[in-house]
């Protein structure tokens, strides 16, 4: 962590960052990244308790002295207060609202009840900021092969070999940059790679990956003291920026720059390409992504469910049942203005037309219901 963040952080932050990083395994960048957002609220308890002049910019407000009774003394009322003061005065979006939600509920588990510093946790029933969950965004099938046949570079070997680990095993980005050369297994055909919570997780390879790696390694990697796979012109490990940067680059050579796609968004379309197109079991995917809960997982499942709504209303039966019912309608019209004039001879084929179209109207309920209904067993 930034000195500059160690010297303005209290004992008991200290012994919660602590216990973050050595006994839950947090990365550093986690461990700044609850710093931040528990600095953020130690900074809101000096404004709120008038410990700082008016005037003090609130990103210069130091929280060193924050007395630990002001966290004990403060309420699940308090807390929504906190919130909505984010929302209105700080402008975080709902996201980070949630993110900072859960930092504090878990700095004060950590106080109550594993430290034993406050003797009740007053967050035990916050509610974290509802999230709308955003399909991700990905490449085609199709848009996917157009991409690998147009990938053309000074190392076109090895950004080949990049963006096919990418879209074959979902990899994170910090994941392939780690990559060593001792993580791959010719025998084996298998990739180890370190996840988050610095967590180790086998990826075993297609032909394409293998053949890929065997190129570049074999043919085209600098014969350099260098453990990395990957590495950058300068022949030392290639960083996520240069990644990055190479992904930018071949995505725009194949004409698929204005999609938003990016390293993260690769590995959304390794998992729906797997998923959509492989027939991958969610628990399997769940594996090879290296997810934590299932529940991350399963928004591919419903990247499917949007495709099916589509194919749904892609049906050409569907459009000429909405065709069916306009005729009638037009023909109904038709009658009822003979009708008027005194041209039909047989008012009761208007109660026939309007008993027909009726039915053609319950035919169409039902059936956009039964489209909506989720199958059961």
């Amino acid at each position: 962590m930034k000195q500059a963040y160690v010297d303005d952080c209290p004992y008991y932050l200290d012994d919660f960052l602590t216990n973050m990083k050595v006994v839950k395994d947090r990365s550093d960048r986690t461990e700044e990244a609850y710093f931040i957002d528990i600095r953020t609220f130690l900074r809101y308890l000096n404004v709120k308790h008038h410990a700082v002049p008016a005037e003090t910019p609130f990103n210069k407000i130091k929280i060193k002295d924050t007395p630990i009774e002001w966290i004990e003394s403060f309420s699940l009322n308090d807390a929504y207060v906190y919130l909505k003061y984010l929302k209105d005065e700080r402008n975080n979006s709902t996201k980070t609202r949630a993110r900072k939600c859960s930092a504090l509920k878990q700095f004060y588990v950590y106080l109550c009840q594993k430290a034993k510093l406050i003797s009740n946790n007053p967050l035990d029933d916050l509610e974290l900021p509802h999230i709308n969950q955003a399909l991700p965004k990905y490449l085609s099938l199709e848009q996917s092969l157009e991409l690998l046949r147009n990938i053309d570079s000074k190392n076109q070997v090895r950004d080949y070999c990049i963006i096919t680990l990418f879209l074959n095993c979902g990899m994170r980005l910090s994941e392939l940059v780690g990559l060593n050369l001792s993580d791959y297994s010719r025998d084996n055909r298998t990739l180890r790679v370190l996840g988050k919570g610095r967590k180790e997780r086998i990826i075993f390879l297609n032909d394409a990956c293998v053949s890929a790696l065997d190129e570049y390694i074999d043919t085209t990697r600098p014969h350099v003291e260098q453990t990395a796979i990957f590495l950058s012109a300068n022949k030392t490990r290639i960083n996520k920026r240069r990644v990055q940067q190479i992904v930018e680059e071949q995505l725009q050579r194949a004409g698929l720059s204005n999609l938003g796609i990016t390293t993260h968004k690769l590995r959304h379309t390794a998992a729906t390409l797997m998923y959509q197109h492989g027939g991958v079991d969610t628990l399997v995917l769940k594996d090879i992504l290296g997810h934590k809960s299932i529940a991350t997982t399963e928004i591919y499942t419903h990247l499917s469910d949007e495709n099916i709504k589509k194919a749904m209303e892609s049906n050409p039966l569907s459009e000429e049942i909405e065709k069916k019912i306009k005729e009638g309608k037009s023909e109904l019209l038709n009658m009822r203005m003979q009708s008027a004039r005194g041209g039909l001879e047989k008012p009761h084929k208007i109660s026939a037309m309007k008993r027909e179209y009726a039915i053609k109207q319950l035919k169409r309920k039902e059936k956009l219901e039964l489209i909506k209904k989720p199958l059961t067993m």
